[in-house]
Parts: structure tokens; sequence; C-alpha cells
């Protein structure tokens, strides 16, 4: 369940105990902070975490549930705040969402991990090779990790473009034969860009609170004033996030509405060379029932040349018709 737990003091790690009920103490002794990590925890584990920091019951239930949406919830205790991870998988050309809730407190920051999608360790091996971030408590923490979870957006983002653009090449390349899949590809994908907006939209207003654009300005606890500026600069970079994602699903809509006209355009260029075919096929065929008739008295019935006669008007007519078609692009 915990997969690491750290005393911070002056920005420098150490050890935390292996009794959650000591890290705390100590913790508030040394005057830095604690910092659990878990994974996945089950009732029965995080029940101590939650008796021991004092976490809010809804919150808890949250964390436990995970599949929430990002948010950032104020209590009596501590902040707690829902951030959704994304992983892009270029084997599979698919996105999958992670969760990651965060509490933060006086003096502790406790994580719960859902998911793959979490580059929870990368973060905090970065920030304990900065000191001085890391010593201003566990603001630096939930920016790191804000921080770090937006800009893999980007990453993200520039993937999806990539991919939009080889679809988009697919679907108006001159060959029909290779796009008889691109409908499926495009609603997967439009599908993938789906998942990316559920974690990056709602995280606007979160972010917007810890910067002080919230309502009145006003400030969010258990979060330093001075890091303000660093919130809203995440919150710049999650606002290009958004615009792409906009742009990647606009842009995927038009070439779905591209692709189905060109289905049409090419269904009625078929219907068209059936018809063609068929109404070549309908003269001969027209004659030949005609002369096929059993009576006496027909034209040239008799007539020693009547057969190559027929076939030869056949030939004329269809050569005929074929030069017709084909002016008009029929065929």
């Amino acid at each position: 369940m915990i997969v690491d737990c750290a005393i911070y003091r002056h920005g420098h790690r150490t050890e935390g105990p292996e009794d959650l009920s000591d890290a705390l103490a100590e913790a508030r002794a040394a005057g830095g902070f604690v910092w659990i990590g878990l994974y996945e925890p089950s009732e029965r584990e995080f029940d101590l975490v939650t008796d021991e920091f004092g976490l809010h019951p809804l919150a808890v239930e949250d964390a436990l549930k995970a599949h929430q949406r990002p948010k950032l919830e104020v209590y009596d205790d501590s902040l707690f705040m829902v951030i959704k991870p994304v992983v892009y998988e270029p084997d599979s050309d698919a996105v999958s969402a992670g969760e990651v809730m965060i509490f933060v407190g006086d003096c502790f920051v406790v994580t719960v991990r859902h998911g793959e999608g979490a580059p929870l360790a990368a973060v905090r091996h970065r920030l304990e090779e900065e000191p001085e971030m890391l010593d201003k408590g566990p603001t630096a923490v939930l920016y790191a990790i804000a921080d770090a979870t937006v800009d893999h957006y980007l990453e993200v983002a520039t993937e999806l473009q990539t991919d939009l653009d080889e679809l988009e090449a697919q679907v108006f390349q001159p060959e029909t034969g290779s796009s008889r899949n691109t409908a499926s590809r495009i609603y997967t994908f439009k599908r993938q860009v789906l998942e990316f907006r559920r974690a990056t939209g709602p995280l606007a207003l979160p972010l917007a609170r810890l910067a002080g654009n919230g309502p009145l300005g006003a400030a969010v606890p258990y979060v330093h004033d001075k890091a303000r500026p660093f919130f809203r600069d995440v919150g710049d970079h999650l606002t290009r996030v958004n615009d792409s994602v906009e742009a990647l699903d606009r842009l995927v809509s038009d070439i779905l509405s591209a692709h189905l006209a060109q289905m049409s355009v090419r269904q009625n260029d078929d219907m068209r060379k059936i018809s063609a075919w068929a109404a070549m096929a309908a003269v001969p065929t027209m004659i030949a029932g005609i002369y096929g008739m059993n009576f006496d008295h027909m034209p040239e019935l008799h007539w020693v040349w009547s057969y190559p006669a027929v076939i030869a008007l056949m030939a004329v007519l269809e050569v005929l018709l074929y030069r017709l078609f084909k002016r008009r692009g029929w065929l």
C-alpha cells in the first residue's frame, strides 16, 4: 500500500518511521512535513492514514473509489485535490487516464494513486534535487504534481496531433482501398480525444482557484500566497492544452464529415457506372428480345444478311452509348 514515506525538513529528506502514528509528530517536531505516497489502497489499509491525519470522510471516500473528475475541495483540516494524469500508448495509439488524489495539510501531504498514469516517483525525485523548492512545504509538492501532469498533457497533445495528421492524410489519399476502416479509426480517435478532454477540461477551475482567480480572489488555505504565480503559470499551460484539445476535436469532426462526404461521392460514382453499364446491356437485350419473338411477319426476318445486320446494329449502339457515358464522366 505505502509506496514511499519520508519527512522533509529544510528541503532535505529523512526516512519516515515505520509507524505512521509517529510520522506526523516527528514532522511537526522537526519543523518540516511528511509526504506519504499510496497506491490503490483498500478501505482497511487507508483507515490508519485517515485516523492519523484526520482526513475528511467524503474526501476519503473519493480517494478510495476513484473515478472522480478533477476538482479541488477545501475542508477544515486539509485540502483535497484530484488530478487525472494521462498516458499515451504509441503501440495502440490509445490514451488512458489514471488518477492522483492529493491531501494537503499544514505539515503533511498524502498522495493516493490509481492507475499507471501518475508521474509521482519522478516528481518526488525532481523535488528532492531542488531543496529550495521543497523547503516551501506541502505547497511545493502540490505545485510539482500539477506542473508535471500538465506538462505531460502537452506531450500527449503533440502525439495526438501527429496521429491526426496521419489520419487526415489517409482520408484524403486517392487510393480508396486503403481507407476501408478509416471511419472506424476516426471514431476511435474521437473517443481518445474525448478521454483526454475529460482529464484536462475540469482541471482549469481548480488551478484558477489555486492561482487566486476564484470567487473574489479568495486565497485557498494551506497554499502560500507566493505560490499563486506558479499555479497561474500551470494554468496558462493548461489553457494551451485545452485549446489544442478543442482544435483536435473540431478537426477530427471535420475529417469525419469529409470522409462521409467522400464515401457518398464514391457511392454516387459507383451507381452512375452501374447505371451506365445496365443501360448498355439493355439495348442488345431489347433487340434480341424483339427478334426472339415467334412471328412470321417481322422486318428483314427472311433476309440473308439480317443476323449480321442486327449484330452490327447492336455493336454500333453500344459504341455510341459508351462514348456518350464516357464523355459525361459516368464511366
